[in-house]
């Protein structure tokens, strides 16, 4: 497999040169030069409203239409036509929810899970509006020594689905357990399962807000309707990209954009708005990024080696984390523990026992210290925090490092050094 020039790869990052140690990525990434030069270019030579006749104006439209090529191809959409933009994957979904109104009848169910609310929230205020039922898909524990270490199980999903299954909401990858879901096993068994229960439309929306740093999307691998991404954590820019089955544009969303203009079941019809000009140009810079990080000059290569380097940072963390010293000291990692493919360097835990640290003091001794940067709290799983048992204070939450491929094994063990003060 081949591996990433660290070096390389950090030279891509202005904001590295500073030496600062950024291990809350989960809550959004730096951004690369080239996406910070698209935008300065953009806003320096084509900042004009889109549509216009004149030379500045058409430029700007073709540089704002390149966009689409990049979202369909970070999520493998079969066209251009099934991807947009939007202010953040939140806002999306809830106007995915919006436009699904007229299509959702009472009594039609929806299974969503205890994650981020940005692909739960919606969904819950849309059964509300239309008399649905909420069933929630939840993690169990994995091991008998630490109740914190949960997972979602595909065996567990499969009950939860009946004749009246309208929808089902998943995260592909937690921002809390790190854990990656296996989506098209998944869905795939649902889809099975609500054919043999009678159902007769399922749709699934996917939240990759936490996988599109670390993996290869595939809404079509995945036989998805709906998928959502966060630009800003994916080494771009504050807003957020969006998958649509074509099928779902056609038959199940109504355009919630200005009733005069046609859409032609299009995302367009999601966007009451302009989706960010200068931000969507800015994106394109994106896939060259992730491209330029291995020879092949291929995604699927590059989200390889993504994976292999992401390994040898979550191994010592996790190591020392689960050590039966810091077990013993009332460490508990929430998620699993194994060191595999099947998790990122998305780490979250909390300090138990008699002897219990808050996770906010914890996160103080960091910043007194300077230099490196994580945080505290429910990070918007606020579902899943306060569902956790033994309970867990929900706002004092979790201590939570999150890495990503430009971090490195040095800055993983001065994360460790300033640990092993706190837990001395």
């Amino acid at each position: 497999m081949t591996s990433l020039d660290i070096d390389e790869v950090r030279a891509c990052f202005p904001s590295l040169k500073s030496g600062y140690i950024y291990a809350d990525n989960a809550g959004g990434s730096q951004t690369t030069q080239g996406v910070i030069d698209r935008i300065v270019d953009y806003l320096t030579n084509t900042n004009v409203q889109l549509g216009a006749d004149y030379l500045v104006g058409a430029l700007s439209s073709k540089r704002v239409d390149e966009g689409p090529f990049t979202a369909a191809e970070l999520f493998n959409a079969a066209s251009i036509d099934e991807v947009g933009f939007g202010p953040s994957s939140t806002m999306i979904l809830e106007n995915i929810a919006r436009a699904l109104e007229n299509d959702i009848q009472p009594g039609d169910e929806f299974i969503i899970t205890y994650e981020h609310e940005a692909n739960n929230g919606p969904w819950k205020r849309l059964a509300e509006r239309r008399n649905a039922v909420v069933k929630y898909w939840e993690p169990t524990p994995v091991s008998a020594q630490n109740p914190y270490s949960v997972a979602y199980k595909v065996e567990e999903l499969l009950p939860l689905v009946s004749s009246r299954t309208r929808l089902v909401a998943i995260t592909a990858c937690s921002n809390i357990l790190g854990s990656l879901v296996p989506v098209e096993e998944a869905v795939k068994a649902l889809r099975q399962r609500a054919k043999e229960q009678g159902a007769t439309k399922v749709e699934v929306s996917v939240d990759c807000v936490s996988y599109a740093p670390h993996r290869k999307m595939d809404v079509r691998q995945w036989d998805v309707d709906y998928c959502v991404f966060s630009v800003y954590k994916m080494y771009g820019i504050h807003n957020a990209a969006v998958y649509v089955r074509s099928a779902a544009l056609k038959t199940s969303l109504t355009s919630i954009t200005h009733h005069f203009l046609k859409v032609d079941d299009k995302p367009y019809k999601l966007q009451p708005g302009g989706p960010g000009y200068e931000l969507v140009y800015g994106a394109t810079a994106i896939v060259p990024y992730l491209k330029s990080l291995t020879p092949e000059d291929d995604l699927v290569a590059s989200f390889n080696a993504i994976a292999n380097h992401e390994q040898t940072l979550l191994a010592p963390l996790l190591r020392f984390l689960t050590d039966a010293k810091q077990v013993d000291r009332g460490v508990r990692i929430v998620g699993r523990s194994e060191i595999n493919l099947s998790r990122v360097p998305t780490v979250s835990f909390v300090v138990v026992g008699q002897n219990a640290i808050k996770s906010k003091d914890i996160v103080g001794v960091f910043d007194k210290k300077g230099g490196i940067g994580i945080r505290y709290g429910h990070f918007y799983a606020y579902s899943l925090i306060d569902n956790l048992r033994p309970k867990l204070d929900v706002n004092d939450g979790v201590v939570r490092i999150s890495l990503v491929h430009y971090n490195t094994v040095e800055e993983v063990e001065k994360i460790l050094d300033v640990l092993r003060e706190v837990l001395a």
